[in-house]
């Protein structure tokens, strides 16, 4: 029984977010996936630019706007039961940890956080509310992210003993990503994707930032960071997972798993709006499967707003949010030093449940962008040599 049967309440109840933070990724991906989810509903906006919010307003017929300022306002009127949360990166704390404290539930975008002190101050705030987190790791409820993870765990490609993966884009040098140093390039805002795939390939939390390198290329009009990283991590039982990512590359997704009996490849793997495929080797023998486009945004805020409404705790959690950013900081450490950097041992009691967490839900045309762009718009722009 549904806690909504327990407490009398209609199971046609949605949940009503507030959508915090108006740039890309939000129009572009998550708002307009909402009305299809049945369980869930765009009740407020929250902006810097609060033009961009009316125009949003009326495409989205929501009437309640407040700025950032006005954030303590929007949680004490009762409007709304949960945050979408799209602000930059080094914005996620500063919102989810008031909305927690007023016992308002959180879907923050990836990664939680940039540092692990950040991480655990939203940590505590969740332990002392009754509200739930969640971070959008929405290939989690990818059909094909699912069918990679189940083939793994049954043994199909025997044991796992490499990861590889390559995700690079060209960024452009105009977009906030580029113009807010180490915070906001690649590691922490790509870092997150091949690093999260090594973890659940392997099932297991890596032990060292074996190397970790950065380059820099001025031809590419970007800000001072490294504009393109490369990481090799260590996990148990002598497995190794390597990664690329870059703002300064032609567009490219992939990732590997290597096993001694086969392997599992995915091209595309991380990016919305296409069909992934997945290619399973063993011998000479070779596979290739194509899934459907799903409504990844949609699917994970369905989920979510079905966790609120029948009192379940989400995966991924803040603990799942807490474990890639522990090792996203031990890189950019190691970026910085030159040297390698130890993890200390991490346990995590909730993987991904891979029949419970498929989403199907039909993909959904991208609009129009209102007063934003996507991050690689412009690149023609780029200074050449």
């Amino acid at each position: 029984m549904s806690i909504l049967s327990t407490l009398g309440l209609s199971s046609d109840r949605k949940i009503r977010y507030a959508i915090v933070g108006l740039g890309d990724i939000a129009q572009e991906a998550m708002m307009p996936g909402v009305k299809h989810t049945g369980n869930s509903e765009i009740a407020a906006l929250v902006t810097g630019d609060l033009e961009k919010a009316r125009a949003l307003g009326k495409i989205y017929d929501v009437s309640d706007i407040y700025t950032y300022e006005q954030f303590g306002q929007l949680l004490a009127s009762n409007k709304v039961d949960a945050i979408y949360l799209a602000t930059p990166n080094w914005r996620h704390a500063e919102f989810a940890i008031p909305a927690l404290k007023a016992g308002v539930h959180v879907l923050t975008e990836k990664p939680l956080e940039i540092s692990t002190s950040q991480c655990e101050a939203i940590k505590q705030a969740a332990r002392a509310s009754n509200a739930k987190i969640m971070v959008a790791y929405r290939l989690h409820f990818e059909p094909g992210t699912l069918s990679t993870i189940e083939r793994i765990r049954t043994g199909e490609i025997g044991e796992v003993k490499l990861f590889t993966s390559t995700f690079v884009q060209r960024v452009d040098p105009e977009n906030h990503r580029a113009q807010n140093g180490v915070a906001a390039g690649p590691l922490f805002d790509m870092g997150p994707y091949p690093l999260n795939a090594a973890r659940y390939v392997f099932g297991a939390e890596p032990v060292e930032v074996i190397s970790a390198v950065g380059t820099r290329d001025p031809a590419a009009g970007l800000g001072d960071f490294d504009h393109t990283v490369a990481v090799t991590l260590r996990f148990p039982e002598g497995r190794l997972a390597q990664f690329v990512v870059s703002y300064a590359l032609n567009a490219l997704e992939s990732y590997f798993a290597v096993g001694t009996q086969g392997s599992i490849g995915m091209q595309p793997c991380y990016t919305y709006g296409k069909s992934l495929e997945q290619t399973v080797t063993s011998g000479q023998d070779e596979k290739t499967h194509a899934f459907k486009n799903t409504d990844h945004f949609g699917g994970e805020l369905k989920y979510f707003s079905d966790c609120i409404l029948n009192d379940r705790e989400p995966e991924p959690g803040i603990e799942e949010g807490y474990a890639d950013v522990r090792v996203l900081e031990a890189i950019a450490t190691a970026v910085e030093t030159g040297g390698r950097v130890g993890l200390e041992p991490f346990d995590r009691a909730q993987r991904i449940d891979t029949s419970a967490q498929m989403e199907k839900l039909r993909a959904v045309k991208s609009p129009e962008l209102v007063g934003v762009s996507n991050p690689a718009a412009g690149i023609d722009k780029v200074p050449k040599n």
